[in-house]
């Protein structure tokens, strides 16, 4: 009897330990179905995101494109690279979102892409600025031998343009900037309704032949209806012959060499387009970049 009754102990000893294990071994793996869940909707939203950007490049490229740029070696080589962001767009939207290490590897992707582009966009403005030179020149040239003017006259036009190149050699000029949208908090954001304040980083090149110290830099921002942000009757500078209004400023010193700065610029609500940024320095026009922001 005694013995029977011991059996029988030890049998619901081994259930309750049996049940004990189930128990711990369910708590398990609803604790790993939550953290895949979660880091599934991550990968999600970071997908998404990548996908924008692809989509930005790839209309960056479009834009490129429809540019005479007069060189078959480069163009075939922006042939090439819009054809290869519209692979791996394709290939990222056809990659699931489980699939970490390669979203990861496509993220790698855009950088390399986007940094081949700055290189060809480098080469596009300095054969743009070339051409529109030697056009200016060769138009001056041939105007010169039409009137026929008198050395005097030349020598006095000479010196008119030495002093020119000289004032623009010693022009400033932002060479790379970069849009991040940021929400109330200052943080960084993509939703549209969340915006409400814009964040530029710049650069303005190195140039020995400026003028360094303190200098005032003015920037004026335009939405896609070509209303200036921020305006104010009270908020103008000079250029040119007359004011303009801008929609931020701020001082800044310059040694002569590379000056990396950040503006930022509030907004109440962020429309669907094309925002032009414009940077203003020493009454000249220092460098001109659009923008596209989506809903």
């Amino acid at each position: 009897m005694t013995e029977k009754k011991n059996n029988n102990t030890l049998l619901w000893f081994l259930f309750a330990i049996l049940i004990i294990a189930l128990g711990a071994m369910a708590y398990l793996y609803w604790n790993q179905h939550t953290e895949l869940t979660e880091m599934v909707e991550q990968m999600t939203i970071e997908k998404e995101e990548l996908q924008e950007e692809y989509e930005d490049l790839a209309i960056q490229f479009d834009g490129y494109q429809s540019l005479d740029i007069r060189n078959d070696s480069l163009q075939d080589l922006l042939s090439r690279e819009q054809q290869r962001v519209q692979d791996l767009l394709e290939e990222l939207r056809q990659t699931k979102a489980s699939n970490a290490r390669r979203i990861a590897e496509l993220k790698k992707e855009l950088a390399t892409v986007r940094e081949v582009m700055k290189d060809y966009v480098r080469q596009i403005d300095s054969l743009n600025a070339t051409n529109a030179r030697l056009t200016q020149e060769n138009i001056q040239v041939r105007q010169e031998n039409r009137q026929y003017r008198t050395r005097n006259e030349e020598l006095t036009q000479a010196n008119t343009q030495l002093s020119e190149t000289v004032t623009r050699a010693a022009m400033l000029e932002v060479t790379n900037c970069t849009l991040t949208t940021l929400n109330k908090n200052d943080r960084k954001t993509r939703i549209a309704s969340h915006i409400r304040k814009l964040q530029w980083n710049f650069t303005i090149a190195k140039n020995i032949t400026c003028q360094p110290g303190i200098k005032d830099l003015f920037v004026r921002v335009i939405d896609p209806d070509g209303t200036l942000l921020n305006e104010s009757e009270t908020r103008l500078f000079a250029f040119e012959s007359g004011e303009i209004p801008y929609s931020v400023t701020q001082q800044f010193e310059y040694s002569g060499e590379a000056y990396d700065g950040t503006c930022f610029c509030p907004v109440e609500e962020v429309k669907k387009g094309f925002y032009t940024i414009d940077f203003f320095c020493d009454g000249n026009l220092i460098g001109s970049f659009p923008f596209q922001l989506k809903k």
